[in-house]
């Protein structure tokens, strides 16, 4: 097999195969976050050719985002169950079948199935679950660089793709921009079955760190228990203060990020007369300067306590919100805060996966950070639409920013309620 070859290859020049499952993860969640960021071009084309009402296209694109922060839990059920490398695979053959069939869609009601239902589910099931349960299973040491790898990849993917798909939809169509996508998408599709694997013992290593090969726990193999898994886990954690505080914190990064930023930065710049090519272009910085803060943030969270840089990175990201609040959104006032909330966009994954790894165990840590995941969602969905109703409200969107930005204070400051992992357990490793 082609994975086996390039384990031996690599073991011969004392490489561990784990970098090469974590890059082909790195390009997947970089060709999923292409398909979630082609939503936002498409509104307006979809409008102009159909005739579609806004509301009916965005509520296709709510059903997406619902099904991708709700189907995390069970997306890390289904990799302990059917193994990593057949759900993705499959996850990339429902993103891009549902991209093809959208050429082709003529009803409104096709819109809400195909990027609402069928591409919800597949970004639902590579979503940042993905790079946690490969980061948990493949990598004892420099776990948390890899987590922040996967966790740039998407969240950057999501903003620099949107202006190189809103020029591809400029100059051709709408449709010429999801190509793109789908090419990327079937790329990381052929590279996810050729090279991924679901365990180091399946190339017979032991994870990056140790020297000792783990057998993969036995799953059960009923369908049943597999759906029901999420669910005893939530069970089993809803009476661990850990867990509510890290769903809460996650709640609040993703109000300040996915659902108040990314959704609204267009009209919120729009409010202060910027064209919104040129609010696109900020998106990109913000996405240039978050790659480099989330990998800066996996190599911290290796090497220092969790709590702390989570108190820093929301004690921040909520001092930039409250600062552009009261900004005149000027050059110099967006370029700092594109640099200094770009920088923290979310620094916060790789400390939160971490946390779940050493409070709930490896095997465990991918469906507990699901759940943590939901959270996110949540918070994104709650700023979406709070945002826009105070922009009703009071005519500004500013109240919304800084509420976001005291909601970030709160959380860093609960975040330092944690009491500090002690080691593991040695069962609880193995």
């Amino acid at each position: 097999m082609v994975s086996t070859r390039v384990a031996e290859w690599m073991a011969d020049r004392n490489l561990h195969y784990g970098w090469v499952v974590a890059a082909t993860t790195f390009l997947t969640m970089l060709a999923t976050a292409g398909a979630m960021g082609s939503a936002g071009v498409m509104i307006q084309p979809l409008h102009q050719e159909f005739g579609w009402d806004i509301a009916d296209i965005s509520s296709a694109m709510a059903v997406r985002l619902v099904l991708f922060g709700l189907l995390g839990p069970f997306a890390a059920a289904f990799m302990n169950h059917f193994g990593i490398r057949q759900v993705v695979g499959t996850a990339l053959a429902l993103i891009m079948g549902g991209i093809v069939m959208s050429f082709f869609m003529t009803e409104v009601w096709q819109l809400l199935l195909l990027w609402g239902v069928v591409i919800g589910v597949g970004t639902g099931m590579t979503a940042l679950v993905l790079g946690a349960t490969v980061a948990a299973r493949w990598f004892s040491k420099r776990r948390g660089l890899v987590v922040g790898l996967m966790t740039a990849s998407n969240a950057t993917g999501q903003l620099v793709f949107l202006p190189l798909l809103a020029a591809l939809t400029e100059a051709y169509g709408w449709r010429a921009a999801l190509t793109l996508s789908v090419a990327v998408i079937a790329t990381a599709m052929v590279l996810v079955l050729l090279l991924m694997r679901d365990h180091p013992a399946d190339v017979g290593l032991p994870a990056y760190g140790e020297t000792a090969i783990v057998k993969p726990p036995k799953q059960d193999h009923s369908l049943g228990a597999t759906l029901l898994a999420p669910l005893v886990t939530l069970k089993s954690v809803s009476g661990n203060a850990v867990f509510w505080v890290l769903f809460g914190t996650f709640f609040v990064c993703g109000l300040s990020t996915n659902g108040l930023i990314q959704t609204h930065w267009i009209s919120i710049c729009g409010d202060f007369g910027m064209a919104a090519v040129t609010a696109a272009g900020t998106l990109a910085v913000i996405g240039i300067f978050d790659f480099l803060g989330t990998v800066f943030a996996g190599w911290l969270s290796d090497r220092y306590d969790n709590r702390v840089l989570l108190f820093w990175f929301y004690g921040l990201r909520g001092l930039s919100l409250l600062y552009l609040s009261f900004s005149g959104f000027s050059f110099v006032e967006l370029s700092v805060f594109a640099v200094f909330y770009g920088l923290d966009w979310v620094a916060t994954v790789p400390p939160t996966v971490k946390l779940a790894a050493e409070n709930f165990g490896r095997e465990k840590a991918g469906m507990v950070f699901g759940w943590v995941f939901a959270g996110h969602q949540l918070g994104a969905a709650t700023a979406a639409f709070g945002a826009g109703y105070l922009k009703s409200d009071f005519d500004t969107y500013m109240p919304a920013l800084q509420i976001a930005g005291l909601a970030c204070i709160l959380a860093a400051l609960s975040v330092m309620l944690l009491k500090r992992p002690g080691p593991a357990p040695l069962a609880a490793t193995a």
